[in-house]
């Protein structure tokens, strides 16, 4: 996904303008499960944010999620719409959509954690981790590959529809390891996925375990993050969703399978908008990360003239128009679109999962302004 498409999924916030008619009508059939109490105070930002959600986004996606975090303390978390069109079956707080690039944070955060335990070096070449991968001539660094900085390709023709199972992250690999870069390492951002299937080579010889079990034993479960999980088409994930495009005539028709094992560390995983503001809640002080390491995730890296790309190590960071400092990464998926955010200076976390191909999440930026105070 490139960084324009991304910002515009989760970019500055807007207060949503006032509703219509019409938007009162789709407010009235508005199918909806709130999953957590609203705590009083935040009673009427809640209404507002839901009403905003039911006139702009239910009516247009089949099926999505929106929690809110606000200084750790989950404030909304609320289902749209169905996990299962055909037979009706609604959307919950444990319905696991695909949550796509939203994976990129996950994974730079068991990356923070070898670093900070001495077991990864960012600027070392990355077949001291991963020496099968073949020598391009030029170093490739792991903090390059987290910052879209290497040079290594994204997906070509369709790539992004493949189903086939690939039963190692080094068999994932093969995909791309065999092409010339784009350019010298470190001259040019371009997004890359491949880039970061490499990194989940570089963390599993790091860590000396396969890169999900990390994952889980390092990263989930310690954040309680127990609806995230990877997408395994091979395996029964009994809250896992439908998943859905849309038709020339607008209906909602089932998306075409796809397996995505070559990229779990870059796009692969399912997870709930509450284990997302359970993680991004995590980023906002010291403490599962330490100080110096939040900073280094989220300070936007430059490239060798010196220019900020806008991307640190598995975010997009920016400054809104309050000065607040935000940092999000979106997701695109074959029958999924995320929006997720992560205000660290109002401490506002906002999530919006769906599952939708390419779904209009754009109104849903107006909901981190409702909450900002």
């Amino acid at each position: 996904m490139k960084r324009a498409l991304v910002a515009v999924l989760i970019g500055a916030a807007l207060l949503a303008s006032p509703m219509a008619h019409s938007g009162a009508a789709r407010q009235a059939q508005c199918i909806s499960r709130a999953a957590v109490p609203v705590p009083p105070v935040y009673a009427s930002t809640v209404a507002r944010a839901r009403a905003l959600v039911c006139d702009k986004l239910a009516g247009r996606i089949s099926g999505l999620q929106v929690a809110v975090g606000v200084d750790g303390k989950l404030v909304w978390s609320e289902g749209f719409g169905y996990a299962d069109v055909a037979r009706k079956i609604p959307v919950t707080a444990e319905t696991q959509f695909r949550i796509g690039s939203v994976s990129k944070p996950m994974t730079a955060a068991a990356v923070a954690l070898l670093y900070e335990q001495g077991k990864l070096d960012l600027d070392a070449p990355v077949q001291r981790y991963v020496p099968s991968f073949p020598d391009k001539g030029v170093p490739i660094t792991t903090r390059q590959l987290a910052g879209h900085l290497a040079g290594i390709r994204h997906y070509r023709g369709d790539e992004f529809l493949l189903n086939r199972r690939f039963t190692s992250v080094l068999e994932g690999l093969t995909i791309f390891q065999g092409d010339s870069l784009l350019f010298p390492p470190g001259t040019k951002f371009s997004y890359s996925t491949y880039g970061w299937n490499l990194i989940s080579a570089v963390v599993e010889a790091a860590a000396g375990q396969d890169f999900l079990s990390y994952m889980g034993r390092n990263v989930f479960r310690p954040l309680g993050m127990t609806h995230t999980a990877a997408d395994r088409v091979d395996s029964l994930i009994p809250n896992r969703t439908r998943f859905y495009e849309r038709a020339a005539d607008g209906a909602f028709v089932l998306a075409p399978p796809v397996d995505n094992s070559y990229k779990w560390a870059g796009g692969g995983f399912v997870s709930t908008a509450e284990d997302l503001v359970k993680f991004g809640s995590a980023m906002l002080r010291p403490g599962f990360l330490k100080a110096g390491t939040l900073e280094l995730l989220f300070t936007s890296q430059k490239t060798r003239a010196g220019e900020p790309t806008g991307y640190g190590v598995g975010w997009f960071v920016s400054t809104d128009s309050l000065g607040h400092r935000w940092v999000f990464h979106g997701g695109s998926s074959v029958g999924g679109t995320t929006a997720f955010g992560v205000d660290r200076d109002s401490r506002v976390v906002v999530a919006i999962t769906s599952n939708l191909s390419n779904a209009p999440l754009e109104p849903g930026e107006g909901i981190r302004a409702l909450f900002d105070r």
